[in-house]
């Protein structure tokens, strides 16, 4: 079975929601991510870490983390 939901990524300043797909089976390993999902996750992770906004839009939605109190 596969139950769609949506992964919160922070790097910095920034952070994105990426919907990915989670893999459900009668394993010890689930629910586990494709193979895809990863390397996506993966790509935005890096894309936010090097300030490569319009790359991580690819994937998800991204925001700019703005802090309320010092």
């Amino acid at each position: 079975m596969i139950r769609r939901t949506t992964e919160f990524l922070r790097e910095g300043k920034y952070a994105a929601e990426v919907p990915i797909e989670l893999i459900e089976d009668e394993g010890d390993w689930s629910p586990y991510l494709s193979l895809e999902d990863a390397r996506k996750l993966d790509a935005v992770r890096l894309a936010l870490r090097a300030g490569d906004l319009a790359t991580a839009a690819k994937y998800g939605t991204v925001f700019e983390l703005t802090p309320v109190s010092a």
